[in-house]
């Protein structure tokens, strides 16, 4: 239940939110395209994100210089309830805003050390 607990809490915050959102538009991303986006300083996104992590709502992996983060596999409830609040956030004028930003974010790693497979294996990304 802990875990649980844990989960809800790190939904329950705005800017948390709002990372998620992008998270899952993007597929992957990095802090410096986030913070583009959130027009937040880089301090504060990691913050947030490793409290993201924490609840186990996405995983991170290191490709050279880049930290790319995207949406963990969640058991049936955690994704049921995870698409719920990202569903409830999609029109959200807040939410539009950062994908423009996001559109207009430096680019990220180059492609090649940016895509990760869709198997569910562990340590399933490429590079």
């Amino acid at each position: 239940m802990e875990q649980k607990a844990v989960f809800f809490t790190a939904l329950s915050d705005t800017f948390r939110l709002r990372c998620l959102a992008l998270i899952n538009a993007n597929g992957e991303i990095c802090v410096c395209q986030l913070t583009h986006a959130l027009e937040a300083p880089q301090p504060k996104v990691s913050k947030h994100l490793a409290i993201l992590r924490a609840a186990k709502l996405i995983e991170q992996r290191r490709a050279a210089q880049w930290v790319l983060y995207r949406l963990a596999e969640l058991p049936n409830w955690a994704e049921a309830v995870l698409q719920g609040a990202l569903a409830g956030v999609a029109d959200e004028v807040v939410h539009l805003s950062d994908l423009q930003r996001l559109a207009s974010a430096p680019e990220g790693p180059p492609t090649r050390i940016h895509q990760f497979s869709t198997s569910k294996e562990a340590g399933s990304w490429k590079q």
